[in-house]
């Protein structure tokens, strides 16, 4: 499923709510081996992606925080991607990566609430794409997460499954 362009600020923020809250509710109850396995190498694990969605909600924040309160400045950017290449987010306890995603999404959320119709068209500098609104980087947030709640279905299915067999 895609947002729309024309979607209301309204709906993406519902759908940046429920989406995290399904996020929780699907890596919830899963047991440690098979949170960390990968289902290639390569491939992230469950654990991994949780991770990696804790970092791209503390990324959007910061973002979204150097628009709303320095209207145009250039904003924060790294590649979260490669984080876990680097980090070893197996060894880290899911619960705790779970509760920082919720709580930096709780900021988010907030910020997103107060703000006025035309600070939605806000925009800063990003290094690499240029001016980005508050609008787009919220979208985009709220479209990564889809993308990654599929994967993490997906991946819980292909793990029981293969656990079964």
């Amino acid at each position: 499923m895609l947002l729309d362009e024309g979607d209301s600020s309204g709906w993406v923020l519902k759908a940046l709510r429920e989406c995290a809250n399904s996020i929780v509710s699907e890596l919830s109850l899963i047991d440690e081996e098979t949170l960390c396995r990968a289902p290639a190498d390569g491939d992230w694990c469950l654990k991994e992606i949780a991770a990696h969605l804790r970092d791209a909600e503390e990324l959007s924040l910061r973002q979204l925080t150097e628009i709303v309160e320095s209207a145009g400045g250039p904003l924060p950017a790294w590649d979260i991607d490669l984080f876990p290449a680097e980090r070893d987010y197996r060894a880290e306890d899911l619960g705790e990566l779970l509760s920082q995603m919720r709580e930096l999404r709780r900021e988010t959320t907030y910020l997103l609430w107060g703000i006025t119709g035309s600070e939605w068209r806000s925009s800063g500098e990003h290094p690499y794409r240029g001016r980005v609104t508050v609008e787009t980087i919220a979208r985009e947030l709220a479209q990564h997460d889809l993308e990654h709640l599929a994967e993490i279905r997906r991946l819980k299915h292909q793990l029981t499954k293969h656990d079964a067999a």
